[in-house]
């Protein structure tokens, strides 16, 4: 049984979980920099402990479309992670890297979700490679899986699967471009005994 509630995370504790996701997020942004083969800056990430039912809020309610890599976690560490964009900056991202008028805001083509599938795993990567240096801890990703569809709708998945162990989850936003900030949302879900492992690795 975890000693870790989710409920009642003390204020070092919340510290280090904000402290993995500055770091995770910042690898994510050198990874996707590089991809783009261009200089990315980034503002400090944005890190929040988060009710799954208060969560669509966050990209402007339940009806926002959203664009969701999702994939599992195994090894030492049980869960499942999300990175998400909203449906603009996924725009902005595909037409930088794709060399399109900026101002696109058509439909996907097929290579163009061929490289938001392609972004989402680079960063979703960097940041458990980052996770898993710092902690010292196996962590394995399982196949990602992209969706493009409502906040609501992708949110209902880890929702559905992790409610039953906390009804919170760690949110980091981060902000990063060139000209034009995007955001881009990590959503990091252990188990609660995988939190506590991620803790002890860490002094915790």
């Amino acid at each position: 049984m975890s000693k870790i509630d989710l409920n009642e995370v003390s204020e070092m504790q919340f510290d280090i979980l904000a402290e993995i996701g500055n770091i995770g997020a910042g690898n994510a942004t050198t990874a996707l920099s590089q991809m783009m083969n261009q200089k990315l800056d980034m503002r400090v990430p944005q890190v929040e402990l988060l009710p799954f039912d208060s969560m669509s809020e966050k990209f402007g309610g339940e009806e926002s479309i959203l664009v969701g890599i999702m994939l599992g976690l195994e090894g030492d560490v049980s869960g499942m992670m999300m990175f998400m964009f909203e449906e603009t900056s996924a725009h902005h991202l595909v037409n930088s890297i794709m060399g399109n008028d900026m101002e696109k805001m058509e439909p996907f083509s097929e290579i163009e979700l061929s490289a938001l599938n392609e972004i989402g795993n680079i960063v979703s990567g960097a940041y458990l490679n980052s996770l898993a240096l710092l902690t010292n801890l196996k962590i394995i990703s399982t196949v990602p899986s992209m969706a493009i569809d409502m906040a609501g709708a992708i949110l209902s998945v880890p929702a559905i699967q992790f409610g039953k162990v906390g009804d919170k989850v760690l949110m980091i936003k981060t902000q990063f471009g060139d000209d034009e900030f995007v955001n881009g949302y990590f959503l990091l879900i252990p188990e609660l005994e995988s939190y506590e492992k991620i803790l002890n690795s860490l002094g915790m």
